[in-house]
């Protein structure tokens, strides 16, 4: 997700970018006339008055921001630390503190959309972060989506993306029971997505349900079931804070164990339609 979204940046922001990652390859792929790769992180942090990260979660993001030459060590008055990971709120709220101490900010901005979507510009990044912080961050923030959206304070765009994920989770889920009913109960799976598509159209149904689902192709190199679980784990770590129970949101992270522990981690996570139909027929 963090190389289309640095070339994009790049290509479009009109200013110096430095970009790291700890794989020599993806450096590569973002080197150009608009874009310096280097090998050290801390120059990035030494260099660099805006920070985007994008990581796999909270551990990486920890390392990358309280390593002991990690952002944290580096920042300076008015730095801004965007993080575009997904990651618990609880870490959010660690590293808000961690900068502000430094008078530095940080700026959690999470990503929704697919790879290919990110390379198209067609995702959206929901921000949390004080008005004066989002208005210098928006014109950077659009070279690299489609929409941005102010959600609120920090944290609130942590909140919303997990939150997302919840329901797009929940409603896969819901497609795939609905497909495995349907194909034992003698329905055609194609029939039936076309009456759902007719009478409760979703995002998940077009984009999760009529390209995996309903083919049953879950190939390796999207966004894979183990990264779906460990977005889920940082939700029911988020219930829990709050002393919830959410029956819904508790059997879908069932399922999201099941289809990992199945072997299909690193599977499109939509497999979770082979934890559905455990037992008997696939859809």
């Amino acid at each position: 997700m963090g190389g289309p979204m640095c070339r994009n940046l790049a290509g479009r922001a009109g200013l110096p970018v430095i970009a790291h990652d700890i794989d020599p390859e993806a450096r590569a792929r973002c080197a150009g006339r608009e874009c310096a790769a280097t090998g050290d992180p801390a120059r990035v942090a030494r260099d660099c008055a805006t920070v985007f990260l994008s990581l796999p979660g909270a551990a990486e993001v920890r390392r990358a921001c309280l390593g002991g030459d990690g952002l944290l060590a580096h920042a300076r008055a008015g730095t801004v630390v965007v993080d575009c990971s997904t990651v618990p709120l609880a870490l959010t709220r660690e590293l808000a503190a961690a900068f502000a101490e430094k008078g530095a900010r940080y700026v959690d901005a999470p990503v929704a959309g697919t790879v290919q979507a990110v390379a198209d510009r067609k995702i959206s990044i929901m921000a949390g972060t004080d008005g004066e912080i989002f208005a210098r961050l928006a014109p950077l923030l659009d070279c690299m989506a489609e929409t941005v959206l102010h959600c609120g304070e920090s944290g609130s765009g942590t909140v919303t993306k997990l939150l997302l994920n919840m329901v797009l989770a929940q409603s896969v889920a819901a497609l795939a029971e609905a497909l495995v009913l349907g194909h034992r109960a003698g329905v055609d799976g194609e029939r039936l997505f076309e009456a759902l598509r007719n009478g409760c159209d979703s995002f998940a149904l077009r984009q999760h349900g009529m390209t995996a689902l309903l083919p049953g192709c879950f190939p390796e190199g999207r966004f894979p079931a183990r990264y779906m679980l460990k977005d889920l784990d940082y939700v029911m770590e988020l219930k829990e804070s709050l002393g919830m129970t959410l029956a819904g949101m508790e059997t879908v992270h069932g399922l999201m164990e099941r289809t990992v522990a199945a072997g299909l981690g690193d599977a499109y996570w939509p497999a979770l339609s082979h934890a559905v139909g455990e037992g008997g027929e696939q859809p």
